[in-house]
C-alpha cells in the first residue's frame, strides 16, 4: 500500500500564465475579438478553455470550439514551453520519490501537451502517471482523479491551486491541499473545503515530507577571460535554471561574502601596483576559503544551486599562468581553501585574449589585473586551455564569439544536462 499524491499542473507545479495568456490573446486576435482585460485573464488560469471562452470572452459554443483549435495550434507549437517550474517543486518531487510515494498529475490540459511540458523540464521520471481530461470525461476533475488512482492506494492527496482541484479531489475521496503560490486565493481554496493549506512551496514540502532532509544541491562556476561576456551569461544562465525550477544563488570571486569582498577591494585596487604575485595568490586563496565555508557549502547543503562568477580555475590561470607562479603550485596553495569543494561543472567562455581585451577596454576602466601586458593575458589564456585538457569531464566550453543568444542556449543546454544527470544518479 502506497501514499498517492496527485498534483494539478498549471499554478501548482508550473507558472504557466505566460504561455496560456499569450495563446488566449493570439486566439482573440485571430477571431477578431477584443483582447481580454487583465481581470478576465486572471480568471482564465485553471478552468477549462470552453468555459473561459464562453463565460469570459462571450463566445458562442461554436466560436469557442473554433477558438480552442486556434489556441491549441499555437500552444502546442510555442505556448507550452512559455512556462516555468516553481522554485522548490523539483526538490519536492525528488523527496516524494525518495519516500516511495506514487505521484501523478491530474490536469484539465490535454494529456499529450502535459507530458511534453514535464519532459521538457526534465521532470518526467518523478511521475508515475500524467493524465489530462478526455473529451468524454464529465465536467470537473472527480472522474479524472478516480480513474487514475491505483488500487493499492493507502492514502490519497490532491494538491491544487484552484477550487476545481479541491472540489474534484474531495468528490473522489482524497484529502485535499490548497496551495497559495498559484492562481487561486486562500479564500477560494478554503471555501472549497481544502483540508490543508500551504502558502509557499517550502510549506508544502513540510506538509508532505515532514522532517525529511532535502537532497543536496549543486555548485557551478563560470570562467573566462575578462571581456568574454561572463556577466551577461551569468544572468542568462541563472534565468534558464530558474525557469526549470532550480533555486539559484549567484556569487562571485573574489568576494561573495563580507570578508571576501573586503579582500577583493585590496586585490583589484589599481593603487596596489607593488603587490607581489605570491601575495596576490594568497589573498585570492584567503577570500576563497571564506567564500567556500560561508556561502558555497551551506547553499549546496540546503538544496540550492550556487553559481559562482569565477572560482579556483581563475587563480590557477591568472596567478599560476599569468604571474608565472606555476599552475601546480597555485593549485596546491588553494587545497586547504577548497576543503574538497569543486564545481559539478564549469562553463568556460572561450575567446582569444586579444578580442577579450578589446571588449573589456571598450566597456569601462580596467582594474589592476586587466592593465597587465598582452603577454600576461596570453599566458592566462594558455593556462585555461591546459586546465580544460586536464579535466575535460568538468568543463563546458562555449565559443564566446557567437551571438549572445547562441552562447546562452549552449550554456543552458549543457548545464541542465549535467544537473539532470546528477539528480538521476543521486536519486537512484
Amino acid at each position: 500500500m502506497r501514499r498517492c499524491v496527485i498534483f494539478d499542473l498549471d499554478g501548482t507545479l508550473t507558472a504557466s500564465d505566460e504561455g496560456i495568456l499569450n495563446c488566449v490573446r493570439h486566439t482573440a486576435q485571430v477571431m477578431g475579438l477584443p483582447l481580454p482585460t487583465s481581470e478576465m485573464e486572471q480568471k482564465m488560469i485553471g478552468p477549462p478553455l470552453l468555459w473561459s471562452f464562453t463565460q469570459l470572452l462571450g463566445m458562442t459554443q461554436q466560436q469557442a470550439l473554433k477558438g480552442i483549435e486556434v489556441y491549441r495550434e499555437r500552444y502546442n507549437r510555442v505556448g507550452l514551453f512559455e512556462n516555468r517550474v516553481y522554485p522548490g517543486i523539483r526538490t519536492l518531487l525528488r523527496m516524494l520519490k525518495m519516500k516511495g510515494d506514487w505521484v501523478a498529475i491530474a490536469t484539465g490540459k490535454p494529456t499529450g501537451a502535459s507530458r511534453r511540458i514535464i519532459e521538457h523540464f526534465q521532470l518526467n521520471e518523478y511521475f508515475d502517471c500524467i493524465e489530462g481530461l478526455r473529451d468524454d470525461d464529465p465536467p470537473g476533475k472527480e472522474g479524472l482523479i478516480s480513474r487514475i488512482l491505483p488500487p493499492d492506494c493507502s492514502e490519497a492527496l490532491m494538491v491544487g491551486d484552484r477550487k476545481y482541484d479541491i472540489d474534484g479531489g474531495r468528490k473522489a475521496g482524497c484529502r485535499t491541499v490548497g496551495v497559495g503560490f498559484g492562481y487561486g486565493t486562500e479564500q477560494e481554496l478554503r471555501e472549497a473545503g481544502c483540508d490543508l493549506y500551504a502558502p509557499t512551496v517550502d510549506a508544502l514540502i513540510e506538509l508532505l515530507c515532514p522532517g525529511m532532509a532535502r537532497p543536496l544541491g549543486a555548485f557551478l562556476s563560470m570562467e573566462g577571460l575578462d571581456g568574454s561576456g561572463k556577466t551577461t551569461q551569468m544572468h542568462l544562465l541563472t534565468e534558464a535554471l530558474t525557469r526549470y525550477g532550480y533555486e539559484v544563488i549567484t556569487s562571485r570571486e573574489p568576494g561573495g561574502c563580507p570578508i571576501s569582498e573586503k579582500i577583493r577591494q585590496i586585490i583589484l585596487d589599481p593603487e596596489n601596483s607593488e603587490m607581489e604575485p605570491v601575495t596576490e595568490a594568497l589573498l585570492y586563496a584567503a577570500a576563497r576559503a571564506q567564500h567556500v565555508r560561508e556561502v558555497i557549502q551551506p547553499a549546496v547543503t540546503a538544496g540550492k544551486v550556487l553559481l559562482s562568477d569565477r572560482f579556483v580555475d581563475s587563480s590557477i590561470a591568472y596567478q599560476g599562468g599569468g604571474r608565472e607562479l606555476g599552475t601546480e603550485q597555485v593549485a596546491s596553495l588553494n587545497a586547504v581553501a577548497l576543503d574538497g569543494t569543486l564545481p559539478l561543472c564549469t562553463v568556460y567562455l572561450d575567446i582569444r585574449h586579444e578580442e577579450a581585451l578589446r571588449r573589456r577596454y571598450a566597456a569601462s576602466q580596467p582594474d589592476r589585473l586587466e592593465r597587465e601586458a598582452d603577454s600576461f593575458h596570453a599566458r592566462v589564456e594558455a593556462a585555461y586551455h591546459q586546465l580544460i585538457q586536464s579535466a575535460p569531464e568538468r568543463f563546458v566550453v562555449v565559443d564566446a564569439s557567437l551571438s549572445e543568444e547562441e552562447i546562452s542556449a549552449r550554456c543552458a543546454e549543457q548545464v541542465l544536462a549535467r544537473l539532470h544527470a546528477q539528480e538521476v544518479a543521486a536519486d537512484g
